[in-house]
Order: structure tokens, then sequence, then C-alpha cells
């Protein structure tokens, strides 16, 4: 039977899982993830995963944070006055934005405090400082 290797295009359905067994996402109840392993669009550790597995085949793998999204880093949160916001802006607590610097570059954040003067951004990602857990069955390549 065929096997994944480097360069194939493939398709799977997977769940992520926290170190607690809490789901983070799942494919399974829709369309399968399609990728080319290799191309460096999912974690390296979840790409490699894939090689040497064969269609119908199933596989747990667990990748620390330091491998998935990175440690969590207390700097990447900051507090800005609710003026900097635009106009009929209104931040809600876990809404996702995206945050412009001075030099131009965007930065996805988290809203994860809101009051009446201030609100509070998160820049990590939603997953830094998280080992994650991921089930993952082939089901074929492309």
């Amino acid at each position: 039977m065929a096997q994944a290797k480097a360069g194939d295009t493939v398709r799977v359905h997977y769940t992520g899982k926290l170190a607690d067994g809490a789901a983070f996402h799942t494919s399974t109840a829709g369309e399968p993830l399609e990728f080319t392993i290799g191309d460096e669009q999912l974690l390296p550790d979840f790409e490699q995963a894939i090689i040497g597995m064969s269609p119908g085949e199933l596989k747990t793998i667990k990748i620390p944070a330091d491998r998935a999204f990175g440690q969590y880093h207390d700097e990447l949160v900051t507090t800005v006055d609710r003026s900097q916001f635009p106009p009929g802006v209104k931040p809600k607590i876990g809404q996702r934005l995206n945050a412009g610097h001075d030099d131009g570059r965007t930065v996805a954040v988290t809203v994860t405090e809101v009051s009446e003067t201030n609100v509070t951004l998160d820049a990590n990602h939603p997953l830094a400082g998280e080992d994650l857990t991921f089930d993952i069955q082939l089901l074929s390549i492309v």
C-alpha cells in the first residue's frame, strides 16, 4: 500500500486537543484538510507525522508548546486607551483584531479585557504555551 512522503498532497481528518483533553479544533464534522507535505503550511511536526502513513491509518502525536506555537509571553499583552479604536468599533472579550504598528506592520491580537477607558490586547497566538495532541487519520494521497 502507498505511503505518504514529502511532496505528496494528502487529505486528512484530525482533531487537535489541549493537554487536558479538550478539543480546540476538528475537521471530522466537515471537509478534510488537504495540504502538500513539506510546503510548510502547517506545524512541521504535524506534517512530518504524515510521512510513512498509509491511507486509512490513524495516528496520535504530541507536540510540545515550543514546537507548536511557542511559549506564552507576557510582554505581548498591552493595554490601550479606547480612544485608539475607530468610532463605532466596540471591542468585545475574545474578539480577534488586526492591530497596526507605527512601522506599517499588522499583528493579530485578541481582546482579553474591556473597561470604560481601556482595552487589553494579547498578541500571543491563542494556543501559545499549550502542549498539543493531534489525532490524525490519513484519508488519501491525492
